[in-house]
């Protein structure tokens, strides 16, 4: 009988570098934390809840560093690494592109929600409460900075090069938003998250939610294949964004112009501008070499 591969799983003949694997080892770890939560409603605003919160952002960061390690050769690992802390993989015109996304498309549906009459806008209460309490401060870091590295090492790291070797830079950066917001879903159940206590679960808002995640994917995308696959570039744009969330409100129209109409006319627009083959000038997409491509 023939033995199956290092890279399959047992006889079924699913290779462990197919990027469904990735998903499925990814979910289990975080609703494997976040779920028992919901079961035993444990809210995430205490020190149990947000030690479970922060084990579940674990997923896809660690299940992307493991399938990495087993999956890529030495010279990938190593170039994977780089991508992550190398500040010159990221271009000035990509900065520019990483910190003024957000703003922009903020600043354009305020723009238009305003032309309708209505209010744009306006500063989230954390803003103004610095003056008498500093530490107002503290969550918006937090959800500003420690998930988008736990995430963008499995989701663009590790998923997004996985998904475009046998689909377009389009099709994988709309697959891949798909997954990314199906994965929050148990926070929406969970006191204590922005989720559950902002948006709510089957609320326009939630749906709103998962509209712009999915559109949010294929700038992720673009600024990935752009910079060359930098996990920087999306570490920093998933970080600027969340910051950016956070520190602005705006009426249910405001948040319909923003997520249905600003964030899908900028898909729209790199789709035409760039091409839905690889969102990006060169031509190319990242593809880290694997041991099983080259027999190792």
């Amino acid at each position: 009988m023939t033995e199956p591969s290092s890279r399959t799983i047992g006889n079924t003949g699913i290779e462990l570098s197919s990027p469904w694997v990735f998903f499925a080892v990814t979910f289990a770890i975080t609703w494997g934390f976040w779920v028992p939560a919901i079961i035993f409603d444990l809210a995430f605003d205490n020190v149990l809840g947000l030690a479970l919160l922060l084990l579940g952002l674990l997923g896809p960061g660690l299940s992307g560093v493991v399938f990495m390690k087993h999956q890529y050769t030495e010279s990938a690992q190593k170039d994977f690494w780089d991508r992550v802390t190398n500040i010159r993989r990221i271009g000035l015109q990509w900065y520019l592109a990483v910190f003024l996304y957000a703003p922009i498309t903020f600043a354009i549906a305020a723009v238009i929600d305003i032309a309708l009459g209505g209010t744009g806008y306006f500063v989230a209460d954390w803003v103004s409460q610095l003056t008498t309490n500093p530490a107002a401060f503290l969550p918006t870091l937090l959800f500003s900075t420690l998930p988008p590295v736990l995430e963008e090492l499995g989701w663009r790291g590790y998923a997004l090069d996985q998904l475009q070797r046998t689909r377009t830079a389009l099709a994988a950066g709309l697959l891949l938003g798909v997954v990314w917001a199906g994965w929050h879903l148990p926070l929406f159940l969970i006191e204590g998250t922005n989720q559950h206590d902002a948006v709510g679960f089957l609320t326009t808002q939630f749906w709103l939610f998962i509209i712009g995640v999915i559109a949010l994917s294929v700038a992720f995308t673009w600024i990935h294949n752009g910079t060359g696959g930098s996990i920087l570039a999306s570490i920093l744009l998933h970080s600027w964004t969340n910051f950016t969330l956070q520190t602005f409100e705006g009426t249910l129209r405001t948040d319909i112009i923003f997520y249905i109409g600003t964030l899908w006319a900028f898909v729209v627009l790199i789709t035409v501008v760039y091409g839905a083959k690889t969102l990006e000038r060169g031509g190319d997409v990242p593809h880290p070499s694997l041991k099983s491509d080259s027999g190792v």
